[in-house]
């Protein structure tokens, strides 16, 4: 069954948010300021069970869900986690993805791709380890965040793609030798413009490189050519090396909104269904999963939501709406 909103988007893409912490207090996500060491995350009784998220993702994916990305905080930081991966990896046809900062990866791929994980993106904002170690805020090493790649790598988590998160003034000049490094890799590297995501992170629009100057800067050194998207709802604007070497991707959600396309919810760690990424609230399923409601009647909140859904915050981004108290990325996931 497809299930289209109030502008004809259909439901294919959930991203799950397996816990709402991290072991990194990254400067555009979760800075230290707020979540500090008195903050005070999701007691575990309040987090959605392994089997709760796979009982849900059973009845998203009869609306035509087809990707389910997980996403945390860090998910990896969730005790057990390839465990998860095991039980939603018996869903049929499902492409089952993740998003990490990386840190873990050493000790997990190997178990990830034998649950039945089928691949990774990474987040990395920089190689240059004093603009990293400032932009994770625990002094967290470049290395090892490579070492998790190649041991995703190795373990067949492919195609591997890497996200940074461009913030002027921080790691502008990362753009070149990123782009450099993770061509030769043959890694799929994604510049993210920095957004005004919840609102903890201090965000104005004078911080945002934009995508269109990510492209010029890297188009001067390796001349680059657009590619078509991959699919419809694509978030990433793709772009190719003109001599055949591999490809980057460019995420403006703020200079170039793609909400005409979008397809993807959001549920949180406590299970809130969030149908944007800058939604000021979700709606909960907790409760109905824990009341012995019936799979017919989550399903037919499900399709209450979506049905009436008509997010398109990137345009109609304003003044006005930059300030509203939106859920935090590391709540639900990018």
């Amino acid at each position: 069954m497809t299930l289209l909103d109030t502008l004809n988007r259909p439901l294919r893409d959930l991203r799950i948010s397996v816990t709402d912490r991290c072991n990194f207090r990254c400067v555009y996500c979760m800075p230290k300021e707020v979540f500090g060491p008195n903050y005070q995350f999701l007691n575990r009784d309040k987090v959605l069970t392994f089997e709760e998220i796979t009982r849900l993702a059973r009845v998203f994916t009869s609306f035509g869900v087809k990707k389910i990305r997980l996403t945390g905080g860090e998910p990896l930081v969730r005790k057990d986690f390839p465990d998860l991966i095991a039980m939603l990896s018996q869903i049929p046809d499902l492409d089952l993805t993740m998003t990490t900062n990386g840190s873990l990866l050493p000790r997990f791929a190997e178990q990830l791709k034998k649950a039945g994980l089928k691949r990774v993106t990474i987040s990395l904002d920089s190689l240059d380890n004093k603009i990293f170690k400032s932009m994770n805020d625990v002094d967290f090493p470049v290395e090892k965040v490579i070492e998790g790649m190649d041991a995703a790598k190795a373990a067949g988590l492919e195609p591997i793609k890497v996200n940074m998160v461009v913030k002027r003034g921080v790691n502008e000049e990362s753009i070149l030798p990123m782009a450099r490094f993770f061509r030769e890799k043959g890694f799929i590297l994604r510049f993210i413009e920095y957004m005004d995501v919840g609102h903890t992170n201090g965000w104005r629009m004078d911080d945002m490189v934009s995508a269109k100057e990510i492209v010029k800067i890297i188009n001067a050194e390796m001349p680059l050519e657009p590619a078509d998207p991959n699919y419809r709802g694509e978030v990433a604007e793709r772009w190719r090396y003109k001599d055949g070497t591999g490809e980057i991707g460019v995420i403006a959600s703020v200079t170039q909104a793609f909400c005409r396309d979008c397809n993807r919810a959001r549920l949180s760690a406590e299970g809130s269904l969030y149908t944007c990424l800058f939604a000021v609230k979700g709606h909960d399923f907790r409760d109905m999963l824990r009341s012995n409601a019936s799979d017919e009647e989550i399903a037919a909140k499900i399709e209450n939501i979506w049905g009436k859904r008509a997010d398109r915050y990137s345009e109609i981004r304003s003044e006005n709406t930059i300030p509203l108290p939106k859920v935090e990325m590391s709540h639900i996931g990018g």
